[in-house]
């Protein structure tokens, strides 16, 4: 059938995966050859500049919102806490990716480790993460339009339209040339955000770093903390913020070149750039201008650059950049979006179709149907901040299922060949997990209203799966075969006799 639905294709229920000791037939190979991504197509260097573009619109706007929550102390510690567990995070991925360098990332991971329903829900989680992410973002791009008095435009809608064919064309075009142009805008916002922080740092005052008023009834409150030990935790998404997105680069696996030597080299570099970051614009943001200046600003460093006044040069350099900013984060997310739809549906965890790519590699309907609901959605609903917290929670269960796949592993298979091992272990894995669940709490404390929606989401998608696709899994995908392969090894080492009872 050429629908992309073949039911030739060898499936499996979810309890049951067959694949052990079978080699690919030809309806296998047909099937994935339909399903092929363009190999080689990303050194490390382009991989870095994608995980800093994931995440890069994070600095130019939205972390100052938890100076409201956790007043400059709360929100110091948070991103702080927030920091460490990202870096346990990436540091447990770059492990998992050089032993499972797939386009299915982190479902890939949980798959392996927790099974069919630990990898739906980890897929799901990364999936509301990576689609709402970009629909929120194209928002914040028709009001910086808006206010910069681009084009003679008062309405939003034709720059979210724009902004979703004209980056998905590129997408469509290749991958290689996709991940250049982000490298290029990525490197653009960069650079205005070190430019920002010299010139923030000229009027750099200590003295306002603490001048939010403190709420007295608060447990633990003062001049750091002003709205007690509870503005940490309340602080804690807004913390995400600087590094929100980095877990995406293993979804570029199977574009990589030599992706077990590139991917942790990749998540390691571009960590670091982004604390680096972190560190530099917080300070500089809140030490120009005051920590209540920026609190609640849309435009946070132009504020802290300006203030009141008129803008100036910088401030207005600043501004254009924090348009390459959202633009560099857009054009990433809708990228990694489309990777992990793609290896879902290759898999059979969502329809099969999603997956098909064209004759340039590029997995079409899974940049094109995704593209289309965020622009729906941005059309829609016009609440690009309620959309940032539903893709904040999917985020946060996504790293609380992979820090654990990275521990069941790690204790299940020991002896599993590890070209890359990170650095502390389980130690490592274990404390992004707890700080997984900490942000995962903190964020119904933020948005309860988001948090329930990304429930309902997470509701629906796993009625689908319950009653239908678990039914009709690709037993080919490779992340499928690897899983096999580890039930296999696994029923050997244990006696029993290898299964054959393939459909």
């Amino acid at each position: 059938m050429s629908d992309g639905t073949d039911s030739r294709v060898p499936t499996t229920p979810a309890d049951s995966v067959p694949g052990t000791g079978r080699a690919p037939g030809a309806e296998d190979a047909d099937y994935l050859r339909r399903r092929t991504l363009r190999r080689g197509s990303a050194g490390w260097l382009l991989l870095t500049g994608l995980g800093v573009a994931y995440v890069v619109s994070g600095d130019f706007s939205g972390w100052n919102l938890g100076l409201a929550e956790g007043g400059f102390g709360g929100l110091a510690i948070a991103t702080l806490l927030m920091g460490v567990m990202y870096a346990c995070l990436v540091f447990s991925l770059a492990e998992l990716s050089a032993i499972l360098p797939t386009a299915g990332g982190g479902y890939g991971f949980a798959r392996r480790a927790l099974g069919t329903w630990g990898g739906f829900l980890t897929g799901t989680a990364i999936l509301i993460e990576y689609i709402l992410a970009p629909a929120a973002i194209s928002l914040f791009i028709g009001d910086y339009v808006e206010s910069l008095g681009l084009f003679g435009l008062t309405a939003g809608w034709p720059v979210y339209l724009a902004c979703f064919v004209i980056f998905i064309a590129i997408h469509l075009w290749g991958v290689g040339e996709a991940l250049r142009f982000s490298l290029v805008v990525t490197a653009v916002a960069v650079a205005a955000l070190l430019i920002f922080a010299v010139g923030a740092f000229t009027e750099f005052d200590a003295g306002g770093l603490d001048d939010i008023p403190v709420d007295p009834d608060a447990f633990g409150s003062g001049s750091w903390l002003p709205f007690g030990l509870l503005g940490i935790w309340s602080a804690f998404p807004f913390g995400m913020w600087f590094f929100l997105g980095v877990e995406g680069v293993p979804l570029a696996a199977e574009e990589a070149k030599d992706p077990v030597r590139s991917m942790p080299k990749a998540l390691s570099i571009s960590m670091a750039v982004l604390a680096l970051l972190a560190l530099i614009t917080f300070f500089a943001a809140t030490g120009a201008r005051g920590s209540a200046a920026v609190a609640d600003a849309g435009n946070p460093l132009v504020v802290a650059l300006q203030g009141d006044g008129d803008p100036t040069a910088l401030s207005r350099f600043v501004n254009y950049a924090g348009l390459a900013g959202l633009v560099a984060s857009f054009f990433s997310l809708i990228y990694a979006g489309s990777r992990q739809l793609f290896a879902l549906s290759r898999a059979g965890y969502l329809p099969r179709f999603l997956s098909l790519t064209s004759r340039r590699k590029a997995p079409y309907l899974g940049l094109l149907i995704p593209g289309a609901i965020g622009f729906a959605l941005a059309a829609g609903s016009g609440d690009g901040g309620r959309m940032l917290n539903v893709a904040v929670f999917g985020a946060t269960i996504s790293y609380a299922l992979m820090a654990l796949s990275h521990l069941v592993l790690r204790r299940r298979e020991p002896g599993l060949p590890r070209p890359y091992r990170t650095p502390g272990g389980t130690l490592t894995s274990g404390t992004a997990f707890a700080l997984a669940l900490s942000a995962l709490a903190a964020t119904f404390l933020v948005d309860k209203e988001a948090a329930f929606i990304a429930l309902g989401v997470y509701a629906v998608a796993l009625a689908y799966f319950t009653f239908y696709s678990r039914h009709r899994l690709v037993a080919a995908a490779p992340e499928e075969e690897f899983a096999a392969l580890a039930e296999a090894e696994a029923e050997l080492e244990r006696g029993e006799p290898r299964r054959t009872d393939h459909p």
